[in-house]
């Protein structure tokens, strides 16, 4: 898991590549919608599809896991088979790609091109960014990056580290299965129901640990405080962790009420008597972000000290 790590931050996933052969996520993705298309019945009832979902849930959960199992029994022993694992475990890990996408919304909104900036952020939220000022653009950058780095590379490199590129691959798909079918709608509210609530499950450790890392990374008690007093008021029961932490480490409010769907959502603030975010607080928590990656690789090197690795 450490040197899947350090590949995924130094080189992510070349853009080549993915045109050339596509992305894991792109596979789990493509697996995810075949099951919607074919087994999301609207005439079923409720029941009937919240059961169908968990089955198609459960297969596709299955075959992720089973595909690396098969990959991780294959290769060979010693450093040539150590690449080989980190190379596909790097494939499920978003450190370096997260960066990115957040760093290019901080570019455009230092530059007063608001509209530039609402295209970038556009790539990574989901509200609806033509109702975000310069302060909604930054809150919602700086809100994916921390949640993001919970669901995108803290929690894989949890699971991975507990149950190797199995565990990992598991729960990408149990991610990805969230993302995609796990909305409260009229053809996901069932079919996705179990999807929603086994990605809630598996976040729950990793969301914690990555609020905490967020915290020891600021080295400021603000970052605990906020994150104590108010992660339980986020809609989310993970979410609100890591964002309440970054919000206390770098001085500013996140969360508040926001626009989905041509409705407003009103969600309450965290770390509210602070100030709006700006460009330079998009930049001072990507510098958090990178600190805290630095403290996780840390850990994981002492981790595999203290178990005696050979």
């Amino acid at each position: 898991m450490l040197a899947a790590l350090m590949i995924e931050a130094v080189f992510g996933w070349p853009d080549r590549l993915t045109r050339r052969i596509g992305h894991p996520v792109i596979w789990i993705g493509a697996l995810i919608a075949r099951a919607d298309a074919q087994a999301n019945r609207p005439y079923l009832s409720h029941r009937s599809r919240y059961l169908t979902g968990a089955a198609a849930s459960i297969a596709v959960i299955a075959v992720a896991a089973a595909i690396a199992g098969l990959i991780a029994a294959a290769v060979p022993g010693g450093w040539p088979g150590l690449v080989i694992l980190a190379l596909c475990g790097s494939s499920l890990i978003a450190a370096r790609s997260l960066y990115d996408h957040v760093a290019a919304v901080a570019a455009p909104l230092a530059a007063g091109d608001l509209a530039g900036a609402r295209a970038a952020v556009a790539r990574i939220v989901g509200r609806d960014p033509a109702l975000l000022d310069d302060a909604g653009v930054a809150r919602a950058a700086i809100e994916s990056l921390a949640e993001n780095m919970s669901d995108g590379v803290v929690a894989p490199l949890f699971w991975g580290v507990l149950f190797g590129l199995p565990g990992l691959a598991a729960y990408k798909a149990i991610n990805t299965l969230d993302s995609m079918i796990g909305h409260r709608t009229a053809r996901h509210l069932a079919f996705g129901g179990f999807a929603a609530r086994l990605d809630d499950v598996a976040n729950l450790v990793p969301a914690r640990l990555t609020g905490l890392l967020l915290a020891l990374a600021a080295l400021s008690p603000a970052a605990l405080g906020a994150m104590l007093r108010d992660a339980r008021r986020h809609r989310s029961p993970n979410a609100g962790w890591p964002e309440a932490a970054m919000a206390g480490a770098i001085g500013v409010r996140l969360s508040g009420p926001r626009a989905y769907q041509g409705r407003i959502a009103p969600e309450p603030w965290l770390n509210g008597t602070a100030p709006d975010p700006d460009a330079g607080a998009i930049r001072r928590a990507l510098g958090l972000y990178v600190r805290a990656l630095a403290i996780m690789a840390l850990a994981l090197l002492a981790l595999m000290l203290a178990l005696g690795w050979r």
